[in-house]
Order: C-alpha cells, then sequence, then structure tokens
C-alpha cells in the first residue's frame, strides 16, 4: 500500500551548490527585480498622471506594467530568500500561493496581450469607428475582464490541488510549478489533468488565436493601403508584436518542462529558461514601449530631468516690480494698469483719463494685471 499523506512543507531539488557564488546571483537578482520595479513603476506613473495618455492603448499599457510587477513580486523576493539559504524548503500554503501569483501572472499578461491587440485592429481598420467602438466603458469592462476571468481560472486550478494526497514532497524546480505537486499525487489526478489542460488551452491558445485574427486583418490593411498606413501600422504594432513572441516562447518552454521529461537538459540551462518569461518580460516591456513610442519617451525624460533642469530661486516679495502688462501682450508699455498711477497733483489741475489697458479674458485691469505678471 502507498503511503499518502497531507505535506505542510515542499523542497525543491532545482537548486544546487555554488559556493560563495550565491551572492554574486543574489546581488544580481537584486538589481534586476530593482530594475523591474523602477522601470514599471516609472511607466505607470507617467501614464496615471498625464491627462494626454488617457487612452485605451496607453489604459491597457497600464494594466500590462500592473501585472508585471505583480508576477516579479511573486517570485524575486522568495527567489532571493531561497538563494541565501542552505535548506530549500517551503510551507505547502505558500507554494500554493506562488503558484497562484506565478499562474495568474501569465494568464493576466496573454489576455493583456490579446486585449491591446483588438485595441490596435479597430484603431487601424476602423479608424473613423474607433472613438465610437472603444468607449471608457467599454474600456473598463475589457480591463476588468482582463483580470477576473484568469485570477477565475487559477483559483479552480489551484483549489483542485491543494487537496491532493501526496506520496513525496520534493520538486525538481526552483519554484513551484503546479503539475510538479500534481505528479506527486497518490490519489486519482484525471479531474486535474483535464481541467489543467482546458485552462491551459483556454488561457494561451484562446488569445493567440484572437491575436493571429486581428493581425491578418492589420496586414490586410497595410498592404492595400498608402506607405505612411504602413509605417504609422509598423510603429504601434512592433512593440506588441515583439512583447508577445518574447513571452510566448518563455511560457512555451514552461510548458514543455512541466508536461514533459526534461531530465536531458542540463539543470542550469532548465532553471534559466523556466525563468526566462517571468524575469525578462517585466524589463523588456518597459524598454520597449517606453524607447519605440515617442510620446512616453517624451514624457518619461521631462519626468526624470525635470529636477535637473528646472532650478526656481526663492521667492522674494520685496523685490519683485509692481504688476503691469507686458507690452508682448499687446498693452502699450507707456499705459499704466491702475488709476493710482495718474497725475497726483491737486484737484483744480486737470489732468487727461488714464486709459487702463484690459485683458479680453479678464473682468477687471486689477486681474489682468496680476495674470500677466506671472508669465
Amino acid at each position: 500500500m502507498i503511503n499518502s499523506t497531507q505535506v505542510s512543507y515542499f523542497t525543491f531539488g532545482g537548486y544546487f551548490n555554488i559556493g560563495l557564488f550565491k551572492y554574486l546571483f543574489f546581488l544580481i537578482i537584486m538589481c534586476l527585480y530593482a530594475v523591474i520595479i523602477c522601470a514599471n513603476l516609472l511607466l505607470i506613473v507617467v501614464i496615471c498622471m498625464n491627462r494626454s495618455l488617457h487612452e485605451p492603448m496607453y489604459l491597457f499599457l497600464c494594466s500590462l506594467f500592473i501585472n508585471e510587477l505583480f508576477g516579479s513580486t511573486g517570485l524575486f523576493p522568495f527567489l532571493l530568500v531561497q538563494i541565501l539559504s542552505d535548506i530549500h524548503t517551503v510551507s505547502a500554503p505558500f507554494c500554493f500561493l506562488q503558484i497562484f501569483c506565478v499562474y495568474a501572472y501569465a494568464a493576466v499578461q496573454f489576455h493583456n496581450l490579446s486585449v491591446m491587440s483588438y485595441d490596435r485592429y479597430l484603431a487601424i481598420c476602423y479608424p473613423l469607428q474607433y472613438n465610437t467602438q472603444m468607449t471608457s466603458i467599454k474600456v473598463g469592462v475589457l480591463i476588468a475582464l482582463t483580470w477576473i476571468y484568469p485570477f477565475v481560472g487559477v483559483a479552480v486550478t489551484t483549489s483542485l490541488s491543494a487537496p491532493l494526497q501526496l506520496c513525496g514532497n520534493i520538486i525538481n524546480t526552483i519554484y513551484c510549478d503546479n503539475y510538479s505537486i500534481v505528479k506527486l499525487a497518490c490519489s486519482e489526478t484525471r479531474v486535474n489533468n483535464i481541467y489543467g489542460l482546458f485552462i491551459t488551452c483556454l488561457v494561451v491558445f484562446g488569445p493567440l488565436i484572437l491575436i493571429l485574427y486581428t493581425y491578418i486583418r492589420i496586414l490586410k490593411v497595410c498592404f492595400s493601403g498608402s506607405k505612411q498606413t504602413r509605417q504609422k501600422a509598423l510603429s504601434t504594432c512592433t512593440p506588441h508584436l515583439a512583447s508577445l513572441l518574447n513571452f510566448s516562447f518563455g511560457s512555451f518552454f514552461q510548458i514543455l518542462q512541466s508536461r514533459f521529461d526534461m531530465s536531458s537538459v542540463p539543470m542550469m540551462l532548465r532553471n534559466l529558461l523556466s525563468l526566462y518569461f517571468l524575469t525578462c518580460q517585466p524589463i523588456f516591456n518597459p524598454l520597449m514601449y517606453g524607447l519605440q513610442m515617442s510620446k512616453i519617451r517624451s514624457l518619461c525624460k521631462s519626468l526624470v530631468f525635470v529636477t535637473l533642469l528646472l532650478d526656481p530661486g526663492p521667492a522674494t516679495s520685496d523685490t519683485q516690480p509692481s504688476p503691469a502688462c507686458p507690452a508682448s501682450r499687446g498693452a502699450p508699455l507707456s499705459l499704466s494698469c491702475s488709476a493710482s498711477r495718474g497725475s497726483q497733483s491737486s484737484p483744480s489741475a486737470r489732468s487727461p483719463p488714464v486709459i487702463e489697458p484690459r485683458c479680453p479674458q479678464f473682468p477687471s485691469p486689477t486681474v489682468a494685471c496680476s495674470s500677466w505678471g506671472n508669465y
């Protein structure tokens, strides 16, 4: 009879002794995590703080960057602890939490990329109907579905694996993987395998089919349109296609590694490739979109270097000149802004009336003069 039990912790078999090099790997991983956080946060702040970027394409990008922060946080702190540890174990609840975070990140990423391809499809193939088709309500619904649907699907996957009776607790990876735990089960896992294949096809191949369809339609429009249309479509679609291919490659290898025997591949190479879609994608996307899209690039530069370029001096009230409407605004220099600048002679001395220049958008001379003086 096979011994089965509800394990309280798992041991990782993907780690091996590297001596003092573990401190070097720790430093590399920590720097990588810091770069991911800074790059993605910078772009999120730029998109949220600038009203000119409150458009569907940039809002979908913001959702993409938030997801990359979510996925990185589910992996990198755990990796940093495991690299410095001598015993590579993790508690069962935390392991299933990591499975949820990593799988939800991958599912949200594919759905986000498919929604972005749909947005580009409408913008390029139906430019006149784009504003009526992609309303703010529709954008909100698409972003909500991008997150809710994958979260529900991955939650079901995790809930099916958590109650399994296991015959061991050694996982031959460097982070928690759902199928590696399912393979340790002594009980029947047919439901887990069927649902796992179903949700994988739904989460991966469903968005990929939508992306393929939209890009076929975009290519038809590009080939039948002018050279300017092709250049504009290429400039907006290149970052998305590069991101899609990069993430698909990493995800495809991870699916192969979890479903098939990869013992013939060296352990170091397996570990690096299993981390590829979780480490390279969160760095690749901010660099690609930040450098390729001129609107984001210019706003990032202004946000980063504004404190270096501007050096405002201390404001002193006694050194400021009296407010006057500048001549560049159309008011002659000889005209004063208030009647107090007129002649101070006796009432009997008749002086010519003082003409008060009014700036057309202000109701009174006093407001007008103080407003112009601020420029």
